[in-house]
């Protein structure tokens, strides 16, 4: 079977079983998806078999190491998985709530329900656990998933789903909702791409690479972030011991994904006091500092940071830093070089929080918290299918809601349009 035939048949067949899928009870879907996670703890050795292929390949191609680190699948990975799809399971089911309703002077009820958005296509890099997370969402959705993950991860990919088409066909749900693109030449992502009468959205999540390749190429809606360039701003008088603890967790405790902190803002009040040490715990911690003149006056190892430096998204233990004069200066450098992801602000003022909370235009603003909790899980959204930074139709995690659309559903009684 040629190329074009497999990705039109996948589209095709997706497209038959969304359809289906609208249809589902929540308590079916809730069962498939605890049966996905049950079965997922069960094989878990066939998953690590295969990762390890992936794992071994990866290495011989000089993957980069936060590449590697999103590829490697460890117990820890595969508990996240199941509990993730328990947690989603245990949600309320958005397919068919009344968002708004109200009566027309004329007699009419008008509504607007929720409805699947039908077939969607995600298109990532690496990471397996992807696989997983966006089945589970997509199928609480009530929706149908084509899933075409990175040649890296594509052993990974096959056993997980392979995993989730059995546990489907067991629960009654079709195979067909959830699949892969087995094929790893990129000329298939192009031809998915084409899909436009039988794959409603896509959704890519990697590289700013592949997601500008995608947006281009797409005939489809595209859902996107470019990237995530996240900002912690040091406010006059903050907690400095507080906002230490946010800084190093922001940056340090998965620096390869794209809600870690990529730039640290300080008040030129609070830079004498804060920096010098601060810089010493980054240093402990492997993290290289490009600085502004006044940042490496107080840490003296510091390199100079270009101007390319301020929108990089480095994706590892490399920070930019930059001493500003007050808020406004941080705003604007926020607006200048953000990503439209995640912001944070430390500091004791009320009224300032307020002000960056109103001003800022990030898809989550923080006020004294790290920028790692821009995460569907950590708010509470169960698994995320991604962060969107751009504002239709979704802007932040997308959880459940953000996988359907509404409809209007309009009850009359025999009422006929007169002007």
């Amino acid at each position: 079977m040629s190329m074009e035939v497999t990705v039109k048949e996948i589209a095709v067949t997706a497209r038959t079983a969304g359809q289906q899928m609208a249809r589902i009870p929540t308590a079916q879907k809730d069962g498939a998806l605890i049966a996905i996670a049950d079965r997922l703890q069960k094989k878990a050795e066939d998953i690590f078999f295969a990762n390890r292929i992936d794992l071994k390949q990866a290495r011989s191609n000089g993957l980069s190491a936060p590449m590697i680190d999103r590829l490697t699948v460890t117990d820890a990975t595969i508990d996240s998985m199941a509990n993730g799809l328990r947690e989603v399971a245990a949600l309320g089911d958005p397919v068919g709530a009344v968002t708004d309703s109200w009566r027309r002077p004329n007699g009419l009820e008008v509504s607007r329900v929720r409805i699947p958005l039908g077939v969607i296509g995600i298109i990532y890099e690496s990471r397996p656990n992807v696989t997983v997370d966006a089945a589970g969402l997509c199928l609480k959705a009530g929706n149908a998933v084509i899933l075409r993950g990175g040649s890296e991860a594509i052993h990974s990919n096959r056993v997980l789903a392979d995993l989730i088409a059995t546990s489907l066909a067991a629960s009654g749900l079709p195979e067909k909702a959830v699949q892969i693109v087995p094929i790893t030449d990129r000329a298939a992502i192009n031809l998915l791409l084409e899909q436009e009468r039988f794959i409603d959205l896509i959704i890519p999540r990697g590289g700013e690479g592949l997601i500008r390749f995608v947006v281009e190429h797409s005939k489809i809606p595209v859902l996107k972030h470019y990237k995530g360039v996240c900002h912690v701003y040091v406010d006059r008088g903050a907690d400095l011991s507080m906002a230490a603890e946010i800084c190093l967790n922001a940056k340090v405790q998965r620096p390869g994904v794209c809600n870690a902190m990529e730039t640290l803002l300080v008040h030129q009040n609070e830079a004498e006091s804060f920096l010098p040490e601060m810089g010493q715990r980054f240093k402990d911690a492997g993290v290289t500092i490009k600085g502004c003149a006044k940042t490496r006056k107080l840490i003296s190892w510091a390199s100079e940071a270009k101007d390319a430096d301020w929108p990089a998204e480095y994706l590892d233990l490399i920070l930019a830093v930059r001493v500003v004069g007050d808020m406004d200066q941080a705003m604007e450098h926020i607006a200048a070089h953000g990503s439209n992801h995640t912001e944070v602000i430390v500091t004791r003022d009320y009224a300032r929080a307020r002000r960056f909370v109103r001003e800022v235009d990030a898809s989550a603003v923080m006020v004294n918290a790290s920028t790692r909790f821009n995460d569907g899980g950590q708010l509470g959204l169960g698994a995320e299918i991604g962060i969107s930074t751009t504002k239709l139709h979704a802007y932040g995690p997308m959880g459940l809601n953000e996988l359907t659309a509404t409809k209007f559903v309009v009850f009359g009684e025999g009422q006929v349009r007169t002007a």
